[in-house]
């Protein structure tokens, strides 16, 4: 067994959280994809964050004329809803919860939210980023 798969620390220390994969569909038609982000919610830390990372050469690969600086603007403004405040613009006085439930909700643009998925953690933001390695980089 991986790393990628042990969980650290006591049962009591674990909380539950949600995740879902960010994906950039450059031509919606077609349905092809590339995973381009995380977002992961943990109401139990009232946490919710999303890393992303674009492989502009795969989504070059599956639309030479995809508009890459509105597909990084749109991945940022997923982040800055996450991170709140002043950033997240109408959602910042939204909980943690309510702004997750609303990024994941189905939608058919060029950035969508993949399936929610659970797991336990001890830590929500270092699995955000140990998500973004295992599934997008």
């Amino acid at each position: 067994m991986s790393d990628r798969h042990i969980i650290r620390g006591g049962a009591r220390d674990r909380q539950i959280y949600e995740y879902a994969v960010l994906r950039v569909v450059p031509r919606v038609e077609r349905g092809e994809c590339i995973n381009a982000g995380v977002l992961v919610y943990c109401r139990a830390e009232s946490y919710v964050g999303a890393r992303t990372h674009l492989d502009e050469a795969r989504l070059l690969a599956l639309d030479p004329h995809a508009d890459v600086a509105g597909v990084r603007a749109a991945l940022r403004a997923v982040e800055n809803i996450c991170t709140g405040g002043p950033a997240a613009g109408q959602a910042a006085p939204d909980d943690p919860g309510r702004r997750f439930r609303w990024i994941v909700a189905p939608r058919s643009t060029i950035v969508q939210p993949g399936p929610v998925h659970t797991g336990l953690t001890t830590d929500p933001a270092a699995e955000t980023e140990r998500l973004l390695d295992v599934l997008v980089r």
